[in-house]
């Protein structure tokens, strides 16, 4: 037997995500010149320790449901699985680089290789100011995204390629604007928080 870690990260799941808080939309597809609005639903499940479940999916006919596997590294988890920041920080990148991957294929731009490096700093007290009586804090500092693209085509067609390409990245969209949001806390049934800004 290998002695190399496995990671359990995810797998094709039979049920969609099990919504009690809200209806999940149906996908309607748009007519010219409107845009498509899809949603992806999660439903996710602590379990022990840090270990977390969660069924995500596309509402978007052709996209299958997937359960993920997260968890934390010790002494608060086990190390099992991907933490949340790496699928929010993978999700960033990979979203960019389909849009890169669509946009030169539409427009038949010869690209040779195309890589993306990214680095995101995250600040938290979590596992230290905690222990001297401060309530837990978090925050982003920066995104700092690097496209490297090897090409024969003209430089101002790669620059175009990249602006069309955020412009198009939702995720990207998401770091760069306010955006509506809301969070509810369902206490024991019943609604103890709502609240939402922008």
């Amino acid at each position: 037997m290998s002695n190399e870690k496995f990671f359990h990260v995810g797998e094709l799941s039979a049920e969609q995500p099990a919504t009690t808080q809200y209806e999940k939309s149906k996908f309607a597809k748009a007519r010219h010149p409107e845009p498509y609005r899809f949603e992806v639903n999660l439903s996710a499940e602590a379990g022990d320790m840090q270990k977390k479940t969660g069924v995500v999916s596309v509402n978007i006919p052709g996209f299958s449901p997937v359960k993920l596997y997260c968890d934390e590294q010790p002494p608060v988890g086990n190390d099992t699985a991907p933490p949340p920041l790496a699928f929010f920080s993978a999700g960033i990148g990979f979203c960019l680089m389909t849009h890169l991957t669509d946009i030169l294929t539409a427009r038949k731009i010869q690209v040779d290789s195309l890589k993306l490096e990214q680095r995101i700093v995250f600040r938290t007290n979590l596992g230290h100011m905690r222990d001297h009586g401060y309530m837990t804090d978090g925050g982003c500092d920066v995104v700092e995204t690097h496209v490297i693209i090897d090409s024969p085509e003209p430089e101002e067609k790669i620059k175009d390629l990249l602006d069309e390409a955020e412009n198009g990245c939702m995720a990207h969209y998401a770091l760069r604007n306010p955006i509506p949001w809301s969070t509810r806390l369902v206490y024991n049934g019943k609604e103890a928080i709502s609240r939402s800004g922008e």
